[in-house]
């Protein structure tokens, strides 16, 4: 018998799970504090801070029902053309599983629908299997930064939707 994967758009009831998620994964890989994804003021109301309306989604995954991980898409602040792929975390135990794929796929799917040119992320060098995913699904590092807000990222990619 085999996992049940939903990916379903957060909701108010999945906000504290999903930051204590964010929180424990950037805990695990050294993003703790200003300039790192986990300590962005939106992480304890994720729900309240994405929507379609306004160009942006975040998603949660659900395997059998329990939450695992989640991710999301919203507009680049300095380039509003621009998706940027944003706290996709997965808990341990949910890698490798095709989830991290999944999540990230429907935030690509979603950014394209919305007319974004393309999307950037930003991420950390010791994030060696989300860094291969990024490649494997079409994004191409960066020399240099095209956001400031994560100013203690060591790694930045982009993907061209025009090359799609």
């Amino acid at each position: 018998m085999s996992a049940q994967l939903q990916i379903i758009p957060i909701e108010r009831d999945y906000d504290p799970l999903m930051a204590a998620i964010i929180r424990q994964v950037g805990h695990e890989f050294g993003a703790v504090g200003e300039g790192f994804g986990p300590g962005d003021a939106e992480v304890d109301a994720l729900s309240q801070h994405y929507h379609p309306e306004q160009k942006s989604q975040y998603w949660v995954a659900l395997v059998d029902g329990e939450l695992v991980g989640g991710g999301g898409i919203g507009a680049l602040a300095e380039r509003p053309q621009v998706a940027e792929l944003r706290k996709v975390f997965l808990l341990p135990e949910s890698r490798g599983q095709g989830i991290g794929r999944k999540l990230t796929e429907c935030a690509l799917d979603f950014a394209k629908a919305q007319g974004y040119q393309g999307c950037y992320l930003d991420t950390l060098n010791n994030m060696t299997a989300a860094i291969a995913l990024y490649h494997r699904l079409g994004f191409e590092r960066l020399k240099g930064p095209m956001a400031s807000l994560h100013n203690r990222c060591d790694v930045w990619m982009y993907k061209d939707f025009s090359r799609d």
